[in-house]
């Protein structure tokens, strides 16, 4: 087993009023050559929008791109003609393929809105664009919950990648185990977002995050109750 530990305060970090961002990778002005992405990963940022603030109309291509609300809501409208509403215990998908424009907007004119947007270098160029919005239902402590595959016949939105996503509650004192879907190719980044955690005798809090490859599966277990996503991705693409 591999390993690479990113601690939530090396991540990049640019407060712009209405919106503070952290960058798990190299994005906009924040720059680190030996964090680029992480296989088909390219970005993960940790955004707080303010109320009634937002990201105006612009362009995405050839590009799956991936919003987890945390907490709030965020409104979704495109050039596809889609406009909705997510909120914490959904999840969105766009596959940008050959070109589509968005906006993302806080509704909320008290509560400011943090969500996480994910960016997946696809395994096919200049699909159609598409769109798709899903509400998670009720998830169990102490399991791992698949929200995101290669195929819609899977549980979860779906993407043009070889990537499967998991989210999970662990109650201090707990453990769970993931098994790779392709622990041949692929590797798993986790990130902790909410309480502690320990994987493969490295601690981690809040908003601190792993890599990890070469390795069939690997434990997690809760210092604290805690919340974890782990995103899996080919490492060559």
């Amino acid at each position: 087993m591999k390993t690479i530990f990113h601690a939530a305060e090396d991540r990049g970090h640019a407060n712009h009023g209405w919106l503070d961002a952290h960058h798990s990778f190299s994005f906009a002005g924040f720059y680190n050559p030996e964090r680029t992405n992480f296989g088909a990963l390219r970005v993960l940022n940790d955004d707080i929008v303010a109320a009634g603030k937002g990201f105006g109309s612009h362009p995405h291509d050839n590009m799956e791109i991936i919003t987890i609300p945390l907490t709030g809501e965020l409104e979704h409208k495109d050039n596809m003609g889609n406009q909705s509403v997510i909120k914490s215990g959904d999840v969105q998908v766009m596959s940008a393929g050959t070109g589509v424009y968005h906006s993302e907007y806080n509704p909320s004119e008290a509560d400011e809105v943090n969500l996480l947007q994910i960016w997946v270098f696809p395994n096919k160029k200049n699909v159609t664009p598409r769109y798709q919005q899903i509400t998670l239902g009720k998830q169990t402590h102490n399991e791992l919950h698949q929200i995101l595959s290669p195929s819609s016949d899977d549980d979860g939105v779906w993407i043009h990648q070889n990537a499967w996503f998991h989210l999970g509650r662990i109650d201090q004192g707990h453990s769970v185990d993931y098994s790779l879907k392709d622990s041949q190719n692929n590797g798993v980044y986790t990130m902790i977002l909410e309480g502690e955690v320990e994987i493969n005798d490295q601690k981690l809090g809040t908003k601190d995050a792993i890599g990890i490859w070469e390795a069939a599966d690997f434990e997690v277990t809760a210092k604290t109750d805690a919340r974890i996503l782990l995103i899996e991705v080919p490492l060559k693409f």
